[in-house]
């Protein structure tokens, strides 16, 4: 196993395990897609919810769960599509958010429009009722190295602007891989303000454990350095999580080749995957890393963290 030794590197330790499935749309717990934020004296988790049971019309929404401790997690609201727009009627996902300026704004991906399903930007001051940005969708995938789509978005400030990453797939719509985008920090998240500096992926599979899919980015500052924790592989493939370090938000150089947190071992509750990670830093410094997981190949979905300790030297879990 090949790790680089000139930059910090992350290490698990777990604590009293969270484990988080809703049940409230199939009667199986099922959560997916995690994204943590401190807001109004509480932890907030925006996660992907599917279809109603016996309305599929319903499709995939966004569940929001509230948190005094970052183990014990209650449902308290969810976001549906907005009767008034097109683009989102059927389906929307894979929450990214941020708190900027005592608002939570939501980055969310449309859903079942394959090549066609973009980035979206919604913004709340309760972090629970969100109003749409009138320029949505505000981001879709540029270049001939892709088909167009743009899923699975990542937004945080980095060195005066804000970087948003997403995932797409190549025009033959089989692998999937990362790209970025650029806005002033002054943005108000509009589409206009999006510019893509760079007109290739910033990160593709190319380790056996990736598979043909690279995907759901989420980032922390450490030392004046970006990392991206990732999730290699498709669902079930196992999906597991990697970590990439970069001085600039635009070149990206892996810590290792092997995954940073694998699936569990045969038997255990995410034997299937560990997959779709976000690194949260919370108040007061301290990293966890949530991702989702299962053991039946995808018939269920729970969400669970790790705390994440940073120092120099070889990563353990």
């Amino acid at each position: 196993m090949y790790i680089d030794p000139d930059y910090e590197i992350p290490v698990l330790r777990e604590k009293r395990q969270m484990m988080f499935g809703d049940t409230s749309r199939t009667g199986i717990p099922f959560s997916k897609d995690p994204h943590v934020v401190f807001f109004d004296g509480r932890y907030l988790m925006y996660y992907s919810i599917p279809p109603k049971k016996g309305d599929e019309n319903s499709g995939w929404n966004i569940g929001i769960a509230e948190s005094r401790d970052l183990i014990e997690w209650k449902k308290i609201g969810e976001i549906v599509p907005d009767p008034d727009t097109e683009y989102e009627k059927k389906g929307l996902c894979a929450p990214g958010a941020l708190v900027r300026e005592g608002k939570v704004h939501l980055f969310y991906q449309t859903y079942g429009n394959r090549e066609n399903d973009a980035i979206c930007h919604a913004f709340s001051s309760d972090g629970i009722h969100f109003e749409r940005n009138a320029t949505n969708p505000i981001l879709r995938a540029e270049g001939n190295w892709n088909c167009g789509r743009a899923i699975d978005a990542e937004v945080c400030e980095f060195k005066g602007q804000y970087f948003l990453y997403f995932a797409t797939r190549d025009p033959d719509f089989k692998t999937q891989m990362l790209g970025v985008a650029v806005a002033p920090k002054e943005t108000n998240f509009n589409r206009e303000d999006w510019k893509q500096p760079v007109n290739a992926s910033i990160l593709f599979p190319q380790l056996p454990w990736e598979g043909e899919c690279i995907e759901g980015a989420s980032i922390t500052i450490q030392n004046n350095k970006m990392y991206m924790f990732y999730a290699g592989a498709y669902n079930n493939w196992p999906q597991q999580v990697g970590v990439a370090v970069s001085d600039d938000g635009l070149k990206w150089k892996r810590l290792s080749d092997e995954p940073f947190l694998p699936n569990g071992k045969p038997g255990e509750w995410n034997e299937s995957e560990s997959g779709h990670p976000h690194i949260f830093t919370a108040p007061d410094g301290k990293t966890y890393l949530f991702f989702q997981g299962n053991k039946d190949k995808g018939r269920s979905w729970y969400i669970s963290n790790k705390q994440v300790f940073w120092k120099k030297g070889i990563p353990s879990i």
